[in-house]
């Protein structure tokens, strides 16, 4: 039996605090559930809390963060070591062997000088999940907060293959992603490519041959002309383009910052795309809930690890109210509905969860569904948008094609005595 210290809710909405014993922290929910409790937070006697990315910034500095000398890991290199230590942790091997083995079979320069440090650290005393947490820029809070419910609860191989499950779909999502706007992308960089070669070479030797003082060439064909002069124009164009580039990189710093609220608001509200946005965050959602419920984390506790990992802060900040409802004794479910953001298939299920006491599994179950849908809705995108794009392109290539042979056409008709 274990000694816990626990936080809870009470149905009138009172807060409790005090301690109980369990035989591990499953159970000592199970008990406080029970009683009608709600639990906000929970740990044992030698237990570090976990800590979500909002308290962290609130109740210490954050964790320091190393820069790797010998090159960038990617999300790729992350879930390849999280795989390999979910292996070698459920081998039997002792962590600091894991870590040694790992490195040893890592062929990418920067991956080994990262479990170097994470060696280093470990060997001086710290846990695992402490480790990871000072490098924030590649092991997100998601990940600590699992590789910490393994450690303090003994279930560090179910929670690390947990892990590398998230991770896997999280690639499987970016891959669908990029390979659905790889072809998009050609397609407007060949048609710019091509507009640009029309407009600065083919149409002023096309219309040079034409042009005369007494010849009044057609609004397309004038409109087309000018813009060719100031492409050629170099002191026009490359000030233009100059200021074209820094409106690109103040926009994209006002995203990154202050406007980042209304940038995801306007994208889930892009027709295709935001069907999209919407469906991988539900999934995640889904899938990132279910499986810090089955570790043994506290609601409370995995809504402030999940709201990071939605990719958007209009959804963030609505799982940031459901926090702040379900702190003062709301169920989970209520507060979802009430967002209007969230699918009623997910608010059934969480509400079928809360009162079966398998919130767990019933979101891990949903997650495929949600999955699949964020799949259909990928395909469905990279159906449409190619051919969106496609249709673009052919008008401004007719458009272009036609102000061209307008001027030769009027030209023959005048000659020709119409």
């Amino acid at each position: 039996m274990a000694q816990y210290q626990y936080q809870a809710v009470t149905d009138s909405g009172q807060t409790i605090s005090g301690s109980l014993e369990a035989l591990d922290r499953r159970s000592a929910l199970a008990a406080l559930a029970g009683k009608g409790h709600f639990v906000t937070s929970i740990m044992a006697g030698t237990e570090k809390a976990i800590v979500t990315p909002r308290q962290q910034t609130l109740d210490k500095a954050p964790p320091k963060s190393y820069s790797l000398r010998s090159g960038k890991v990617t999300g790729k290199d992350v879930l390849s070591f999280v795989n390999q230590l979910s292996a070698a942790i459920r081998a039997g091997l002792p962590m600091l062997d894991c870590l040694q083995i790992i490195r040893r079979q890592s062929e990418k320069a920067a991956v080994g000088e990262l479990i170097r440090e994470l060696e280093d650290s470990v060997s001086s005393g710290d846990a695992l999940s402490d480790a990871m947490g000072h490098h924030p820029k590649i092991f997100r809070p998601l990940h600590c907060a699992l590789v910490r419910v393994g450690e303090t609860g003994g279930l560090l191989d179910q929670t690390s293959l947990q892990l590398a499950q998230l991770l896997k779909r999280d690639e499987a999502i970016k891959s669908s992603m990029k390979n659905a706007a790889a072809y998009p992308i050609f397609i407007l960089t060949l048609g710019f490519v091509a507009v640009i070669v029309i407009m600065t070479w083919l149409l002023p030797t096309i219309i040079a041959t034409i042009d005369s003082p007494d010849f009044n060439m057609p609004w397309p064909t004038r409109l087309l002309m000018g813009i060719s002069d100031f492409i050629r124009n170099y002191y026009y164009s490359v000030p233009s383009l100059v200021i074209i580039i820094a409106l690109f990189y103040g926009f994209k710093k006002w995203i990154d910052g202050p406007g980042r609220i209304h940038w995801d608001g306007f994208k889930i509200k892009i027709p295709v795309m935001g069907p999209v946005l919407r469906s991988i965050a539900v999934g995640r959602f889904a899938r990132t809930l279910g499986s810090l419920t089955k570790g043994g984390v506290t609601i409370l506790e995995a809504l402030g690890v999940v709201r990071d990992t939605l990719g958007n802060e209009v959804l963030g900040r609505e799982i940031d109210d459901v926090t702040e409802k379900v702190r003062v004794g709301a169920a989970l479910a209520e507060p979802l509905e009430e967002s209007g953001r969230f699918p009623h298939l997910l608010v059934q299920i969480i509400s079928v969860g809360e009162q079966t006491g398998k919130l767990d599994e019933l979101l891990l179950t949903a997650a495929e569904t949600f999955d699949e849908d964020a799949d259909a809705a990928i395909e469905k995108f990279m159906a449409i948008m190619p051919a969106v794009l496609v249709l673009l392109l052919a008008v401004v290539i007719g458009f272009i094609i036609v102000a061209t042979i307008l001027p030769i056409w009027s030209l023959q008709m005048s000659v020709g005595g119409f």
